[in-house]
């Protein structure tokens, strides 16, 4: 008998929900919320009041092109955390309330986990290319930045992390400061393209290990910056493409030299990135620059499987729930890693 898990992923502003049958993606259906813009940044109250009128439609969509009827399911795989806990309430209520009218499991997903074991999905019509075990994944988020050991599909072990900002949150912070837009990610990587990346040097962190630290340089940014529209007030308008290049590739250098380590201390050549800001152009073509030159074996997840989907969600819980995993219906979601 197949199993057919739903992941339903809900811990920030996008509501997703997806299908997978024996690890096989059947759909996978996202609501953004666009609402966030206007603010340059999420509000977690919008979220999730957004998610609570998204979430209903959006998982009978991902049921219907899937051609999957809710009494076929497994399981219901969903966030646990970390994330928003108004966003995650949803999410969790929701998988609850459904577990009880199927009388099918509930299998909890570690969010950071689902975004590692992206590259698990596999999809019709599609060559089934995945890394083998062990691996190390570049986590690189809005909110985490982490170096993780993977030994199979639920055994991690991060080896280094961010100290304080994640590198999402410095892509963020500082396109919002430049009054370039959010979410700053994307923004700050279509005008790197255009931009020197060698015309301006940023002050980069030493810190002991494997971990991150993206504090330092989103200040030494922002003097800069202010420094410089000091002697002329439309700086940033006439230089907005190299700071942003100059920018882009600090961060990825501080990325790339943890990585670079890791891989030398461990002897594993299997790389693979993950997160929203794996969508990067500039990280995915250095990451693949550094592969050939090192001899990795590496990995990068499609486009649609770097932001918050639900098919990650649903490929994780496909995991737990062969593992004999079940949630009990009193869990509750955690905002923090934590906690989890």
């Amino acid at each position: 008998m197949a199993d057919i898990i739903l992941g339903i992923e809900s811990s920030c502003d996008d509501t997703s929900a997806a299908v997978i049958k024996d690890g096989w993606l059947l759909s996978n259906v996202i609501a953004s919320q666009d609402v966030h813009k206007a603010y340059g940044g999420v509000v977690p109250e919008l979220a999730s009041r957004a998610h609570e009128q998204n979430i209903v439609p959006v998982v009978s969509e991902a049921l219907a092109r899937a051609g999957v009827s809710a009494g076929e399911l497994s399981a219901i795989a969903f966030t646990r955390g970390p994330g928003l806990l108004g966003s995650l309430l949803v999410g969790t209520s929701f998988a609850k309330a459904l577990s009880i009218s199927l009388d099918i499991p509930m299998v909890m997903v570690n969010h950071l986990h689902g975004h590692i074991l992206a590259g698990f999905v596999k999809e019709e019509g599609k060559p089934v290319v995945q890394p083998g075990f062990p691996y190390l994944c570049l986590l690189v988020s809005g909110g985490n930045s982490q170096i993780v050991k993977v030994n199979s599909p639920l055994d991690f072990e991060i080896l280094g992390q961010t100290i304080d900002d994640a590198v999402g949150e410095a892509f963020d912070k500082c396109s919002k400061m430049m009054g370039l837009g959010y979410p700053g990610g994307p923004v700050i990587d279509k005008l790197a393209k255009q931009g020197d990346p060698e015309r301006f040097k940023f002050a980069k962190p030493h810190i002991p290990g494997l971990d991150y630290s993206f504090s330092g340089i989103k200040t030494s940014l922002l003097y800069f910056v202010r420094d410089e529209i000091a002697k002329d007030p439309d700086f940033i308008g006439k230089n907005k493409e190299d700071i942003c290049a100059s920018f882009q590739k600090a961060l990825i250098d501080i990325l790339m030299d943890k990585l670079i380590k890791a891989a030398k201390q461990t002897g594993i050549r299997e790389i693979t990135i993950g997160g929203g800001v794996s969508a990067n152009s500039g990280l995915r073509t250095r990451i693949v620059e550094e592969g050939r030159r090192r001899g990795w074996n590496t990995y990068l997840p499609e486009f649609k499987f770097t932001t918050d989907n639900a098919a990650m969600i649903a490929i994780a819980g496909y995991y737990h729930y062969l593992a004999g995993e079940r949630t009990p219906l009193d869990v509750a979601p955690v905002s923090r890693m934590a906690d989890f």
